[in-house]
């Protein structure tokens, strides 16, 4: 990080300061009398502007393993010993951080679209009735799962120490991300006249799965390894789900967030277990218990078909050939989630609960991705 030389120190003299307001109260003018080391010391802004990783300058950067209080107060202010204790629980750098956080941050930032404004609803076709009512059948479901990624940051953010500061600011750019997906997933299923159509239990069980996690380790893991991987790689294969050029930009724009959701959550379980070996069960438990979990919503019957139909081309070729690039649709979700575990340091070519033959995934594939 370059930096300009730190300004010379100020010679003025504020001794004489008055000691209390005109109303009486005292004044100790601590905050222009105690200027810190860093005085001075400016970050050189770059090309894209100011970032958060332009202000990481000198101890502005430095974000401690165990910070020393549980205050709102910013990462390297002056912290008044009688400031309130927030009772946060998540206090040690391994329990919210990944390496790559604050850049996913400002990626975040960079690219928040419009579900309003850059989908091209006007152009939305006409479809062929199957057609049209598979795809209201997948948007419904998504516009159920998506939320599950806004509400859980929502119900561990506020427990997170403040010093993570990057780390809490990158998920409320999730849970923007999340509600804008199901907002366009809505607008989608209503705007061509089809409709809301068939929510199932196996979704629901999921979504309660992974909000019910014990830990953070826990949420993270089934939330983005497990369940937000699930649904980036059906967003992966929106060219050939979506039945026009208005589908396929919905995807492409959902795509692009939940891959940061994704890189988040990997990289975070694998810096959390770097640090700390004895996570790696926590984890493994929950993982046992989601995979049979994902397993039932991959299998939904409503969500699987739907999928099946608009990959077909219709219903007339659901059989020949919608099944069996839906079942190969499947493959590649399980078989990106278990190398998405290898990246994250929690391999579960082992463990896991998949019936991995069923599913035709060559462990030798797992590696190799």
């Amino acid at each position: 990080m370059t930096v300009t030389e730190p300004a010379a120190a100020s010679s003025r003299d504020y001794d004489s300061l008055p000691s209390t307001s005109p109303l009486g109260a005292p004044l100790d003018w601590k905050w222009l009398k105690g200027a810190k080391s860093e005085w001075g010391v400016r970050p050189k802004i770059g090309p894209r502007g100011l970032t958060m990783l332009d202000i990481a300058v000198g101890s502005y950067g430095d974000v401690p393993e165990h910070p020393t209080h549980r205050s709102m107060a910013p990462r390297g202010a002056d912290v008044d010993p009688e400031t309130p204790d927030m009772g946060y629980i998540l206090n040690n750098k391994t329990d919210v951080w990944a390496e790559n956080v604050t850049e996913l941050y400002e990626e975040a930032v960079a690219r928040q679209w419009s579900a309003t404004r850059d989908i091209p609803w006007s152009e939305l076709p006409e479809l062929p009735d199957d057609i049209e009512h598979a795809m209201c059948q997948v948007c419904t479901t998504l516009t159920e799962v998506e939320m599950i990624a806004a509400d859980l940051p929502a119900k561990w953010m506020w427990r997170m120490n403040h010093d993570f500061i990057e780390a809490k600011m990158f998920l409320c750019t999730q849970i923007m991300d999340e509600a804008r997906h199901a907002e366009v997933f809505r607008k989608r299923a209503l705007a061509n006249g089809g409709g809301l159509l068939m929510s199932r239990g196996s979704s629901e069980g999921l979504l309660r799965t992974i909000l019910e996690a014990k830990t953070y380790h826990q949420a993270t893991a089934l939330m983005h390894l497990l369940g937000e991987g699930f649904i980036l790689d059906i967003f992966r294969m929106g060219e050939l789900i979506a039945p026009s050029p208005v589908e396929k930009r919905m995807f492409r724009m959902a795509m692009q967030d939940e891959a940061r959701h994704v890189a988040y959550g990997t990289m975070h379980i694998r810096y959390a277990v770097e640090h700390d070996p004895d996570i790696a069960e926590e984890i493994h438990e929950a993982l046992d218990h989601g995979e049979v979990v994902l397993t039932q919503f991959g299998t939904n019957q409503d969500f699987g078909t739907a999928l099946a139909v608009l990959l077909g081309g219709g219903v007339d070729h659901v059989e020949s050939s919608g099944f069996a690039l839906q079942a190969e649709m499947q493959r590649k979700q399980f078989t990106s989630y278990l190398a998405r575990c290898e990246r994250a340091g929690i391999s579960r070519l082992e463990r896991t609960k998949l019936p991995l033959d069923l599913l035709g995934i060559d462990p030798a594939t797992v590696l190799a991705n």
